[in-house]
């Protein structure tokens, strides 16, 4: 027999349902108890960057980019912002229209009144007034190649306190790497993407190491990890950073270096350092 849900207490039951966690009769199978252990596990990793915003002022704000469904944003705002931060607000950053509409109704049903949907892309989400001049954390789980790019330079653009990111389909690196392979490099290191699976799948590590050093060289302290089932996909590394004022200088360098060491000095605009890193 299917047992009933054991979820936590206070949590919507139809945000569940709507999520199809829960079966319309409440119920919950193996699958959607896996799926649900999956969502309290990402919880787990950006709980702790909400606190550390509400120890510090309760008006928490936090952007989604590439929301979709608003997935987690939903989430967040019910396992933390209806209950832990109620002066704080969720926006969803989606370009899909109907995927903003579906969001905003289903949010005003539960009547989620600190969530907020929005019709945009991430690169121009960066200048819309709809969104203030200051964001605490931005997350980009699996948006797609350089969308995550221009959600970090909203973040830094926001000076968010905290940045969440799962990249995914990653292609502009390996296309560089692709068009300029033997061209100038005349090196050994040419070798980990002479194969077209190689150049791909080393174009995504590299791309994402980048990502690492431009948020360093913006005084970012950055952890990488696992984001272990949130989804049935390759695409499960985690980037997450914390604004600590750290030093700029060496990573800006190695960004740079390494940029000219693989021969993609083209890419350098879109991993900028600041102009006079200290």
């Amino acid at each position: 027999m299917t047992k009933t849900y054991d979820v936590r207490p206070g949590q919507s039951l139809e945000l569940l349902k709507e999520l199809h966690i829960l079966t319309r009769d409440g119920k919950m199978n193996q699958d959607s108890r896996r799926k649900l252990k999956q969502v309290y596990h990402l919880f787990q990793f950006i709980e702790p960057l909400l606190q550390d915003v509400l120890a510090a002022h309760p008006e928490v704000s936090l952007v989604d980019h590439g929301a979709g469904k608003s997935y987690l944003g939903f989430i967040l705002y019910d396992l933390f912002f209806k209950e832990s931060a109620r002066q704080g607000h969720v926006w969803g950053i989606e370009t899909r229209e109907e995927l903003v509409t579906r969001s905003r109704d289903l949010a005003t049903r539960l009547g989620f009144g600190g969530m907020s949907f929005l019709n945009l892309s991430v690169a121009d989400s960066i200048t819309s007034s709809a969104l203030p001049e200051r964001i605490d954390v931005v997350t980009a789980l699996h948006a797609c190649n350089t969308a995550t790019d221009d959600a970090i330079r909203f973040a830094l653009a926001k000076r968010a306190r905290h940045i969440v990111l799962v990249p995914c389909c990653q292609a502009e690196v390996a296309a560089v790497l692709r068009k300029n392979k033997g061209k100038a490099l005349k090196s050994t290191l040419t070798e980990l993407w002479r194969h077209p699976i190689h150049t791909r799948e080393f174009g995504s590590q590299v791309t994402n190491v980048l990502r690492c050093l431009q948020l360093e060289a913006h005084g970012y302290q950055v952890n990488v990890t696992e984001l272990v089932g949130w989804e049935h996909s390759m695409k499960n590394e985690l980037i997450i950073a914390t604004d600590k004022q750290l030093p700029r200088r060496r990573p800006s360098e190695r960004l740079q270096e390494l940029l000219q060491t693989l021969g993609i000095e083209e890419l350098g605009e879109r991993f900028f350092v600041p102009a006079g890193p200290v």
